[in-house]
């Protein structure tokens, strides 16, 4: 069974992505690491608790001895980040909370998984070789729109608060 780490996954959009993987995909197991700031809510994932694929485990993406646990414990072969902080308001009255988890703990995230998948850039460990990390952002990375346009792969990044622009620098 192969074991993915979930970061941040008691929120909204990682609450209902959870359930949704479980029951799509029966051969893996998910390891869910969230610090259940005031963003995030354990009863949120109360449908999986009994799943014996599904391992919840309270603590924050900064943590790299904890990270690194879970990466060797669990022979982790794959990563999606929810982890944020979020709220413009919340980044305006406290930047540097955003920069501590969207920057440094993303950072943490990728920093483990490429030292325990990777020989060297672009050499995988061989029992790691299909390994993915994939990261969620959001739209506010790339600033505002008007009422007619979309954002796409090519819309320049122009973030408007710390919370944006803490999400553009974990997309880059």
């Amino acid at each position: 069974m192969t074991s993915i780490l979930l970061t941040g996954t008691a929120g909204f959009i990682g609450s209902n992505f959870v359930p949704y993987f479980l029951n799509k995909y029966k051969n893996y197991k998910l390891i869910n690491l969230d610090l259940l700031t005031y963003a995030g809510n354990i009863n949120n994932l109360k449908e999986c608790e009994n799943n014996e694929r599904y391992k919840f485990i309270k603590g924050d993406i900064c943590n790299r001895e904890l990270v690194e646990f879970i990466f060797s414990k669990y022979n982790i072969q794959g990563v999606i980040n929810f982890a944020t902080e979020s709220h413009v308001d919340n980044s305006i009255k406290e930047p540097s909370v955003f920069i501590k988890t969207n920057i440094n703990g993303t950072y943490t995230l990728i920093d483990v998984a490429k030292k325990y998948w990777m020989n060297k850039p672009f050499e995988y460990k061989k029992e790691h070789r299909n390994c993915r990390f994939h990261h969620i952002s959001t739209d506010e990375a790339y600033g505002t729109l008007n009422e007619t346009d979309f954002f796409t792969e090519d819309t320049p990044y122009a973030p408007n608060s710390p919370y944006s622009a803490s999400k553009e620098l974990q997309v880059i």
